[in-house]
């Protein structure tokens, strides 16, 4: 029997040990990954090597973007005072030398969650760790930006995740250009911290449209740049509108790369974190 075009293009988890073990610790800790909230395929790998997206700022959202199956809600808990701490021996635990913290947006609050990747960036920072964090726009808030920033990461991470024309389709609250003038910003105000941002096709976007977003993330001197297939979380989100093709894939790591960008990791299973560490624990 044949198998559909979204069956193809799922990726098998391969449960074993390592991801049960991991699953318990994180439980254990009271933590959350974006690997489980958002359905990433990738989940599998990533814990058998035992490494993880930490989200921060519990597992709710107050954005319902139509591409994440993070859930949403406008009346949130506060910060957790516990979380830095519990992210720091969580990550001494499993040895990692790169960690990645990321969160749901929390427009409900007043510094919108920057204080808290602060706290957990400065619990995180020593000799052996570098850490990356995957940030929301922060409605380009200078001050929150700031206290990111100030706080030290190592890589400044914010995706533009589509092309200009269906960002008000994909990305609930969000601006195009505003998360440029994100990258830019933080670019210009920290130029040692590498700036780092990705996308997803097969939103219905057109092949020149993903060229101009490349050059769009370069000219934001984005040194890093991701791009992935888009495959919805489930029914009541945006469906798939095209499996784009390897050879394509490939056409945009080269295009992004002649252009300027450092590294561009583009394929079907792509996604904002994935290896992270091959390029973390080298910078």
């Amino acid at each position: 029997m044949a198998r559909s075009r979204e069956t193809i293009h799922k990726k098998r988890i391969v449960l074993g040990g390592e991801l049960h073990a991991m699953k318990r610790l994180l439980r254990r800790s009271n933590l959350h990954t974006v690997c489980e909230e958002a359905h990433c395929p990738n989940i599998g790998e990533c814990f058998s090597r035992r490494t993880a997206t930490f989200m921060i700022l519990g597992d709710v959202c107050t954005r319902s973007c139509g591409f994440c199956g993070v859930k949403s809600a406008q009346a949130l808990k506060p910060p957790d005072p516990a979380e830095p701490a519990a992210i720091a021996r969580t990550i001494e635990e499993l040895k990692i030398k790169h960690a990645v913290i990321t969160s749901v947006t929390r427009d409900d609050l007043p510094d919108e969650g920057a204080s808290q990747f602060a706290k957990i960036i400065r619990a995180l920072k020593n000799d052996e760790v570098t850490v990356e964090v995957l940030t929301p726009d922060f409605h380009a808030r200078e001050g929150c930006l700031q206290t990111v920033c100030e706080a030290g990461p190592n890589i400044f991470n914010h995706n533009i995740e589509t092309v200009r024309r269906l960002t008000p389709l994909v990305r609930s609250g969000a601006d195009y250009d505003r998360s440029l003038s994100v990258l830019k910003w933080v670019t210009g105000h920290y130029p040692t911290i590498i700036v780092k941002s990705g996308l997803m096709v097969g939103l219905g976007e057109k092949y020149e449209e993903v060229v101009e977003t490349l050059t769009d993330l370069c000219n934001a001197s984005c040194k890093i740049v991701t791009v992935g297939q888009y495959l919805t979380p489930n029914k009541n989100k945006l469906p798939v509108c095209e499996y784009i093709s390897q050879e394509t894939f490939e056409k945009y790591k080269v295009i992004g790369e002649e252009i300027g960008i450092n590294y561009v990791f583009s394929g079907r299973f792509v996604r904002s974190s994935y290896m992270a560490e091959a390029i973390g624990n080298n910078h």
